[in-house]
């Protein structure tokens, strides 16, 4: 019942927020509310809302992918013991991230940033079993290097008269302070990002429930980052833009060679997330922030479908994850198999769907720009990998035979988790071209010859060619070099050993000797307790040497007192 409550009111509130954004946009309407919570002897104490089409409008799409989850989760969580403990968590999530969203000040930002992070926690060790609680940990500790930089930046804004860093757009980019503040900014949304060298938590947090990570790799925890840097795109200095640029490009390559070699259903549309939040990034860094967004809103409508239609998966082959031993399901699962279908598509790039619009408006973009080549090479190429894992994985679900155990029912009969995912085809379909006329009806003019135009389609032709030969040809991953090479792939550049070992391990470790040897050692010894111990010891002391003092005392006064009656 709970389900189907919160389902309906963030559905009700998902129309609203569209509609006023739509009204906002078309009229250039911006509003800055500030409620008082407390007045204390001439204290103000003020909570600031920003409502403007781009809030609102990613207000809307949060609430309609988390009322379309919930009612999925209905089905999906339906064994479960707790299953309203786990909405509560997840109602607490996406209004954390709503917290964030309109926030214009620093420090509500930092509670809606911590409020994330420790839901997302909460979410990830959900099956309470050793791997989740590994995974927790890392995502945990990953996300507080963020949460330390945000606070560096409001520390730093104490320069300031204000934390609400849009009265400060004026400055830009010439302001010493506010360009130690954007260092700051970055740092937490690499981290919130999992750009490199964060990386490792995005699929360690696949441990979560797929519901969550349907929302999470969608349009809330991994997002934040990419919308604090939108939010941000003001104050960012040119050295810093390419610092950005070299990153997520290294990410989004890094991250689609792994999810070539990746054999984990969850994990490769993880992956898949992590490269696209590469090209989101990317394209920030070169100026487009309201492209970015755009590319944001698109992505969020067809990975959330990924995800849930992962996890009809996953859950009809009794939770095995392993593509190798899908295949043949579109006899099955028909209906499920053409919306994963789609939403791969859509990711690819494929044309007249959602992702086509944005992706292909980011290409043409950077190919109008001055790039030299080794950038416009990793660009592409790591656009052309994106669709090579996606057709990949369309081989090993739908052409290859099927391992699984022979004595199976997999059936389409989930009617609730079906009706959640349908919810969601119409706007993977066409929420690309709407989107499209409404925040660009004449905001770019693209000039490009005619194979710098065609130059999208051959990748994209290019990138399935690759990954049906990649699923094809199986006798490669018996060779010993290609085993080194897909090891490590495998294992992102070795980012899970150094953030494992780097992030959690050696510091944990340390900490433990300085709490041995220094906290309840040497500090102990020259510290409270010695300091303790020898007060007692001088009080014990005088307390004897006045006792006996006092008997001394005593005794010569008597003497004294008979030698005077005597």
């Amino acid at each position: 019942m709970i389900c189907l409550i919160y389902s309906l009111l963030f559905l009700f509130m998902s129309l609203t927020f569209f509609l006023m954004s739509l009204y906002f946009l078309f009229f250039d309407f911006s509003l800055i509310l500030e409620w008082k919570i407390v007045s204390l002897n001439s204290n103000l104490i003020f909570f600031s809302m920003l409502f403007d089409w781009m809030s609102l409008l990613f207000l809307s799409f949060v609430l309609f992918i988390s009322s379309m989850v919930i009612f999925y989760s209905l089905e999906y969580m339906s064994g479960d013991k707790n299953l309203n403990r786990f909405i509560l968590l997840v109602v607490m999530f996406v209004l954390s991230m709503m917290f964030l969203i309109i926030s214009p000040n620093l420090i509500s930002i930092l509670l809606g940033w911590d409020g994330l992070g420790l839901v997302s926690f909460c979410l990830v060790i959900y099956y309470q079993n050793l791997k989740s609680f590994n995974s927790g940990m890392l995502t945990a500790l990953s996300n507080r290097v963020g949460d330390v930089a945000l606070l560096m930046s409001i520390a730093w804004m104490l320069n300031y008269g204000s934390w609400n860093f849009y009265f400060y757009v004026d400055l830009m980019k010439n302001d010493y302070c506010m360009n130690i503040i954007s260092v700051f900014i970055v740092l937490a949304s690499l981290t919130k990002s999992a750009q490199i060298p964060f990386s490792s938590w995005l699929p360690a947090a696949m441990a979560a429930p797929t519901p969550v990570s349907s929302l999470v790799h969608s349009s809330t925890l991994v997002t934040a980052g990419v919308y604090l840097l939108i939010r941000f795109n003001f104050s960012l200095g040119s050295n810093l833009m390419y610092f950005l640029l070299f990153i997520s490009m290294m990410t989004m390559f890094m991250a689609g060679i792994g999810a070539n070699f990746e054999f984990d259903l969850k994990k490769i549309i993880a992956l898949s997330t992590l490269s696209q939040l590469g090209l989101m990034i990317s394209i920030l860094a070169l100026g487009g922030y309201v492209l970015a967004f755009f590319h944001l809103l698109t992505h969020a409508l067809f990975k959330a479908l990924l995800f849930m239609c992962a996890g009809s998966l996953i859950h009809s082959l009794n939770n095995c994850q392993d593509i190798r031993y899908m295949g043949s399901l579109i006899y099955q699962m028909p209906i499920t198999c053409c919306l994963f279908n789609i939403c791969n598509l859509a990711l690819c790039g494929f044309p007249f769907l959602s992702g086509f619009y944005s992706k292909d408006l980011i290409l043409e973009v950077f190919s109008m720009g001055y790039m030299n080549f080794f950038i416009y090479f990793v660009y592409f190429f790591s656009t052309g990998l994106t669709v090579s894992y996606s057709f990949r994985l369309m081989y090993y679900l739908v052409l290859n035979n099927f391992n699984f155990n022979c004595y199976h029912k997999i059936l389409d009969n989930s009617y609730i988790m079906l009706s959640g995912m349908s919810g969601l085809i119409f706007f993977v379909i066409f929420g690309g071209s709407m989107l499209n006329w409404m925040i660009f009806p004449s905001f770019y003019f693209i000039c490009l010859p005619f194979y710098l135009k065609i130059m999208v389609l051959f990748i994209i032709s290019s990138g399935c060619l690759l990954g049906l030969l990649l699923s094809k040809f199986n006798l490669l991953y018996k060779m010993t070099y290609f085993n080194f090479f897909s090891n490590y792939f495998f294992m992102m550049w070795n980012l899970t050993f150094l953030s494992t070992f780097g992030i959690n391990y050696y510091p944990l470790y340390l900490g433990s000797l300085s709490n041995k040897i220094l906290d309840q050692g040497w500090f102990e010894y020259l510290g409270s307790q010695n300091i303790y111990m020898n007060l007692y010891r001088n009080s014990i002391f005088l307390h004897d040497f006045f006792i006996k003092s006092l008997k001394i005392y005593l005794t010569l006064l008597m003497i004294w007192i008979l030698y005077l009656m005597i």
